[in-house]
């Protein structure tokens, strides 16, 4: 096996195992500590905190950890969530939902950084363009990774299915279900009946040791590579902090980034009322905490079929056709839910909306990545460079390269932000950033790859 596709597939790995834990375990924040709305509170830190860290954390982690001990150190945020549920309050499950989210964004940049590191150093040594080889190793990573929203829900569904049968549920308590669910009612209803302490360990103890092995995996098997704009530069000292973070907020300035940043808005709040509300008020209050997995793993099959499916079509649809599918199926979903009494005989139901929930929420996912959104939170540029740098770059290097004079430009450059989740990847970069053509040759690239800088 070439050691490339093997460093890869330790990372796809390691987030296979870390995510399994993390995406059943988000899933059921909301049933397991419905107590004052601890859970919900915890997921609204959580993402807070991956917002406030998006705009620095991983320029500065990458810069002096690399990339493998980002990922390794961004990991244990995620066990550390682990723990603090085995005895949740206000004063465990708060702080580590900060620290998770401050190491999500880091965690997402460091794995594209190296991914598309790794992907160009191969292409370079087979003589194959760096495109094609990275757009294969993220295709590898996305096929092992998606899995994991289907493991996680799987193991919660069988590990709370152990609870024993439960009598049928009085017709009275069910009207306290769906949109009548009061989040911070003190009266007991449905959807804050909890399973046995011991099965929630039992849980709490396969995911985190789930994330535990992701850390070892990562640590003991992932091989450190050196950035390849560091190679170029050697010793450049890095821009300051406040540089950094003042570059990020200069990007409002341009109106139509403001307007865009309204969809990865957007698709944090869609996907925040699936696994928060729906779970809680709809799956678990009729059905009952068991069903939570089952529900949500209908929800990521459909979300990662549509994904590919949106993929192919969208060069022939528009983007405009598939936001409208999209807008419309989850506005539909939302009045009908408003209208809609679960019940325990109309299971299929359950599994209707979940599904067609995904439908939409992959157009969020595959249009927001294609114009360089990914969930709801800005990492920044990487190494805060701007679009009127590179063209100055571009400018120069027409000007001073012998072979570069009296050639036209191939390709525009355009740089823009990177945007990531805790559990949404980052959109992954190309790495021939500018190419000159004289109309014969197919061109050449005269300026170092940066994986902060994309093609629009």
């Amino acid at each position: 096996m070439e050691k490339s596709l093997k460093n890869v597939l330790v990372v796809s790995f390691g987030f296979l195992l870390l995510f399994t834990a993390y995406g059943g375990l988000q899933n059921l924040q909301s049933s397991l500590h419905s107590e004052e709305g601890l859970g919900v509170a915890a997921l609204g830190t959580l993402y807070g905190a991956v917002l406030l860290s998006s705009m620095v954390l991983p320029a500065v982690l990458i810069q002096r950890c690399g990339c493998k001990w980002t990922i390794a150190a961004s990991m244990c945020g995620y066990v550390a969530f682990s723990l603090g549920n085995f005895y949740a309050s206000w004063y465990t499950l708060i702080p580590t939902s900060v620290l998770l989210g401050l190491g999500a964004a880091p965690l997402w940049a460091a794995q594209c950084t190296y991914l598309t590191t790794m992907g160009n150093a191969h292409a370079e040594k087979a003589g194959k363009l760096g495109r094609d080889v990275v757009s294969q190793y993220f295709g590898i990573f996305f096929l092992i990774f998606q899995s994991s929203g289907v493991w996680g829900n799987l193991i919660s569904s069988l590990v709370f299915g152990q609870t024993p049968t439960q009598e049928a549920i009085p017709e009275e308590r069910l009207t306290s279900c769906g949109a009548s669910d009061c989040l911070m009612a003190t009266a007991p209803t449905n959807s804050t009946q909890r399973p046995s302490q011991g099965l929630v360990y039992t849980l709490l103890g396969i995911y985190t040791g789930s994330g535990i092995l992701a850390i070892l995996l990562v640590a003991v098997f992932l091989e450190p590579i050196q950035d390849v704009q560091q190679k170029s530069q050697g010793e450049k000292k890095s821009p300051p902090f406040w540089s950094t973070l003042l570059s990020t907020f200069k990007l409002f300035r341009d109106k139509r980034l403001c307007l865009l940043t309204l969809l990865p808005l957007y698709s944090g709040l869609q996907q925040g009322f699936l696994s928060g509300e729906y779970t809680r008020s709809y799956a678990t209050c009729a059905l009952g905490i068991q069903f939570v997995g089952y529900v949500m793993i209908c929800f990521s099959a459909t979300n990662s079929l549509c994904s590919a499916l949106y993929g192919k079509i969208s060069q022939y649809t528009g983007r405009i056709a598939l936001y409208t599918l999209g807008a419309t199926t989850q506005l539909s979903c939302l009045i009908a839910l408003l209208l809609w009494r679960p019940h325990p005989g109309q299971l299929a139901v359950f599994f209707v909306f979940s599904g067609l929930w995904g439908v939409a929420d992959a157009v969020w996912q595959t249009q927001n990545n294609e114009m360089g959104f990914s969930g709801m939170s800005f990492v920044g540029l990487v190494h805060g460079t701007s679009t009127l740098g590179v063209a100055k770059r571009a400018s120069a290097a027409k000007k001073a390269h012998p072979r570069v004079r009296g050639l036209r430009a191939r390709r525009e450059v355009h740089c823009r932000p990177v945007l990531c989740s805790s559990a949404g990847p980052c959109q992954p970069p190309l790495a021939d950033v500018t190419s000159f053509s004289d109309g014969q040759n197919p061109g050449s690239d005269y300026i170092k790859p940066t994986y902060a800088l994309v093609r629009s």
